[in-house]
């Protein structure tokens, strides 16, 4: 990421307009996000000692974004992301924090559940918040012939940089509940909010809007733009891939638990992120030709292909090998998903077209692990592991629709 020669995942031309601190700073801003589920998990069972009520808390969060994060990114595309970031950063941490004190409290239930959407609803959106940045960057200031590739790089670097975070931050989260205490992530994570996405609000990136923004600040497109068939087929894409990392890590740890070494699912799950962000960086290099429709395709190919190992996976070693294979598939295809939301959708609307395809992966995750969890404890760990291959497909069937649609308008050209 430091060097600026032609092998560095960030393209260099964006590299030196933005500079390093950016994208160290925006590396860490994210990490708390990837401790929040887990580290509502871990508090509420050790706290309230129900694992049912940690998987709906978890959920809760999961909602809460979902709910919300698209509107936050409408309002940072309204009022710039500066003003938006700064006060979500002060909401979040300061939810994270009330979180704490409801959940070792004599507090309800509801109310515990309703303090997690409440942590779920002010998630800083860093990620699709600096995609949204990059992408306006690339389309003002690269020139027309290296945005494709340019375009296709820094989503290469985005994905890349949030598996990472997604496979650190639980383990983080681990390290911290089991040498100081349960509660520590949480408070961790809400100092990491106020110092560095605050940081990332006040970074001078977060000054640039879309040219195609009106004097007034709105936005010269429809809303009904967000809404095409082309978005939404990528929309549908992303669910699918949340749903499949859900229900995937679910069924891991009931699987891993089945097998006496439930502390060791975390662990095997990191075989998928590291393959997943080593392939995503990958995507850099692949030559224009290989169209992004061909892409989707050809990688959710990998990951359905790999997901049909695992109603027959019968022990740690091919679960190894079945969680590698699927990493080669699963980060492609989440590049190619935000490659064509970039490419599809209005360029005046970047922060919500990016909050919106976020928020379909959180609600998937969400939906995934709350529903292989009630089917690990019905029909055990080798039902649950149908759902993987469930959501696979619904990725490459989503593939496919794109790839159609794609193929209809180059007839109608």
């Amino acid at each position: 990421m430091t060097s600026h020669t032609s092998s560095t995942p960030v393209p260099p031309s964006l590299f030196r307009r933005v500079g390093l601190p950016y994208f160290l700073i925006a590396f860490i801003a994210r990490l708390p996000f990837a401790m929040m589920v887990v580290g509502v998990l871990t508090v509420v069972v050790a706290a309230r000692e129900s694992v049912a009520l940690g998987g709906l808390t978890s959920a809760a969060v999961g909602i809460g974004t979902a709910c919300f994060g698209p509107l936050l990114g409408a309002a940072a595309d309204r009022r710039g992301q500066r003003i938006v970031l700064g006060l979500i950063a002060v909401a979040n941490a300061a939810a994270l924090i009330g979180f704490t004190f409801v959940v070792y409290s004599p507090a309800p239930e509801p109310l515990v559940l309703l303090s997690a959407f409440a942590i779920g609803a002010t998630a800083p959106q860093v990620s699709p918040m600096s995609r949204s940045r990059l992408v306006t960057i690339i389309a003002e200031r690269v020139p027309a012939e290296r945005r494709a590739r340019t375009t296709s790089s820094t989503m290469s670097y985005e994905s890349a940089a949030d598996e990472t975070v997604f496979v650190f931050g639980p383990f983080l989260v681990g390290v911290l509940a089991t040498a100081i205490a349960p509660w520590m992530p949480l408070v961790i994570a809400a100092a990491l909010i106020l110092v560095f996405v605050g940081a990332f609000a006040l970074h001078p990136t977060a000054a640039h809007v879309s040219a195609q923004r009106g004097a007034d600040g709105h936005a010269t497109s429809r809303v009904s733009e967000l809404f095409r068939p082309r978005l939404m087929i990528v929309v549908v894409g992303m669910l699918g891939v949340g749903v499949f990392f859900g229900a995937m890590l679910t069924s891991l740890t009931a699987f891993m638990t089945e097998h006496g070494r439930a502390e060791e699912a975390g662990l095997l799950y990191g075989a998928l992120g590291v393959g997943s962000a080593i392939l995503a960086l990958g995507v850099a290099f692949l030559p224009a030709r290989f169209t992004l429709a061909a892409r989707w395709l050809v990688f959710a190919g990998v990951l359905f292909g790999g997901s049909l190992m695992l109603p027959w996976v019968h022990d740690v070693g091919a679960m190894l090998i079945a969680l590698t294979v699927m990493g080669c598939g699963i980060g492609p295809t989440l590049v190619t998903q935000f490659s064509l939301g970039a490419a599809f959708g209005p360029a005046d609307r970047s922060a919500t077209v990016m909050t919106m395809l976020g928020s379909a992966m959180v609600v998937g995750q969400a939906i995934g692990a709350v529903t292989a969890g009630q089917v690990a404890d019905a029909g055990g760990a080798q039902t649950a592991l149908v759902l993987p291959v469930a959501a696979a497909a619904l990725v490459l069937v989503a593939g496919v629709a794109n790839a159609l649609r794609a193929r209809s308008r180059r007839a109608a050209d």
